[in-house]
Formats: C-alpha cells, structure tokens, sequence
C-alpha cells in the first residue's frame, strides 16, 4: 500500500484492527490514549499524519461512552494535524436502538451521534450490521454498511447440516433472516414476540414449521440474551431438533453469558466486532472474524474502488 495511508487503534478493539491491518498489508501506526485522573480523556498521536487517509479502528461498545469520546477526540486531533481524510471504521454503532421516537419526549441519540462524527470532522464511516437501517440516512458523510451474514452463512455451509429452518427472533428480522435462509436453501420461521419494556421480550407464538428441524436464530445483535433463550425455549417446545444462534454484534450485557450457558442452545455463532472479555468466552460461543472483510473494504475506499464488488465477491465465495 502507498506511503500516505494509516491505521490507528484506539481501546475498543485493538485485536480486530491488528486484523484489518494485517488484511490490509500494513501495520498500525502509533498513538496513545491517556486518562486523567478527572476522567478526561486525551490523545497523543506519535506519527505525522498531514496529507494521509487516516482510518481509525473504534468500535462503540461497552463503555459507550468512553469510547465514543475517545474517537471524537481523535477526529478533533487528526483534522487539526492536517490529515487529508479522516475515516472512522466502526465495526459497532452505540447508540443505534434508539433510531426513533417510540414515545413523547424521546432522543434520537442515533442521529446525535452521527451529527457529532461529522461536526467533529470525519469524512466517512465504515460500519457493520447497523440496528437499523436508516441511520445510514443520519450522515451528511459517506457511510459503507457492511454485513456479516454471509460470514455466518459460510460457517453453517461447511457444518452440513441438514433439514435447516433459519428464524427470525420478531417481525423486523425477518429480511435479515430471509437472506440467510436463501443462502441456506432453507425455508423461513418468525417468532411472534412483544416487548413490554427495553430489554424484556415475550413470544407470543411461532409461525412456520420447525418441529424436527435444525433451527437457526439469526439477529444483528444480542445484548442480555433474555429473548433469545425465551425463543430457543420455544423452538424446543415445538419440536425442533437442534437450536443454534447467529448475530454479528455480542453485547452480552448482564446475566447474558449465565443465560446462555444454561440454555438448550447448541452454539452461539457471532463475530469480532465487538470484543469478549475472558470471562465471556464459553465453549458455546464461537467467534468468528471481519477482520479480512474490513481489510478488504479499507483497502477498496483507499484505492477508490466500489465496495458493491466486496458484496459480489462475498456472495460468490459462500454459494456452493
């Protein structure tokens, strides 16, 4: 790759954008973030970055907060250094569930948040799985929504399993759901469920047949696992044989990693956009990695080439 390119990490995920790099064929270059003792958090960026495309690796997972601040703070010092363009790799947008107004006197928070990549001074953001969709709409920036379905589709291909019916933990998922299940050949279900409060899900009923069928749950993301063990109970109950789980983003807040360890899942299959500590890494959750995906479309926005041709190629390489 040419001399005026950089890859920064920041705290949130400093495997992935060694990964990314390494895809990449370049290394990270150097910066450190400092904590005072007041909780401020500041930047210092060893390396001249005037008249490069610097890419920051950032996802904003737990602490949110933190590590929002802390990509805002290297936006801020980047465009101050003259970088040339300044691009935000945010494998996990925090803040993405609350997209709309579901009641009188709610945020936006999504939108704030995009409103403050782009005050701050970024020029475009790569993201994967976004909770919704039309927070692409939020930017005024360049946005490059990846996904990581056909990862997952190509992990459940090489496990051959057979009489496969992909579900859709609620109605909204169903589109996400349908993709999988025609990668898959296999026919679609959807568990009808409500939510009575945040966090809190009820099935109501199940539509589709998935008695004496591998099921597999596909979701964007799980964060307490609450529902998604309340939708394995019910597939069980109505006859499927084996139940497996999919999403890209593991939040696994709470008692999220007790609830899946005691549930009658088989595997929970997500990837490394958000990374798991020690203690979140059982033997039921297996991690896969974006890592080349990533690579792979830094090194196209670089080369300004289309990022469609990365969906095409993805596409082609998990049919068999």
């Amino acid at each position: 790759m040419a001399s005026n390119m950089q890859i920064f990490s920041l705290s949130a995920n400093q495997k992935l954008a060694e990964e990314i790099a390494q895809a990449v064929g370049i290394g990270l270059s150097d910066c450190e973030v400092k904590h005072f003792a007041d909780g401020e958090i500041n930047i210092d960026i060893r390396e001249s970055v005037r008249g490069n495309h610097v890419y920051i690796v950032q996802p904003t997972c737990n602490p949110v907060n933190d590590n929002l601040m802390e990509v805002l703070i290297m936006i801020d010092a980047l465009k101050r250094a003259s970088a040339k363009t300044i691009n935000v790799v945010m494998p996990y947008y925090g803040y993405a569930r609350q997209d709309r107004k579901a009641k009188a006197r709610e945020p936006i928070t999504a939108k704030l948040v995009a409103n403050l990549i782009t005050s701050a001074g970024a020029t475009r953001v790569l993201t994967m799985d976004l909770h919704a969709s039309q927070i692409q709409g939020f930017f005024d920036i360049p946005i490059d929504d990846f996904r990581a379905m056909p990862i997952i589709a190509d992990y459940f291909l090489k496990k051959e399993l057979d009489n496969i019916v992909v579900v859709s933990p609620d109605h909204g998922g169903a589109t996400r759901a349908r993709k999988l299940a025609d990668r898959l050949d296999a026919p679609l279900a959807i568990i009808d469920k409500r939510r009575p409060r945040p966090n809190v899900a009820e099935v109501m009923g199940i539509i589709g047949d998935v008695e004496g069928k591998n099921a597999i749950i596909i979701d964007d993301m799980i964060d307490t696992a609450g529902s998604i063990c309340n939708a394995v109970d019910a597939l069980v109950k109505k006859g499927a044989k084996d139940v497996y789980t999919a999403c890209t983003h593991a939040v696994l807040s709470g008692e999220a990693i007790n609830r899946i360890q005691a549930s009658s899942m088989i595997e929970l299959v997500t990837t490394n956009t958000i990374p798991l500590s020690e203690e979140k890494q059982i033997d039921k959750i297996r991690v896969l990695s974006v890592g080349h995906l990533l690579g792979q479309a830094v090194k196209r926005v670089y080369e300004n080439e289309p990022v469609s041709a990365l969906f095409d190629h993805l596409e082609k390489k998990t049919k068999y």
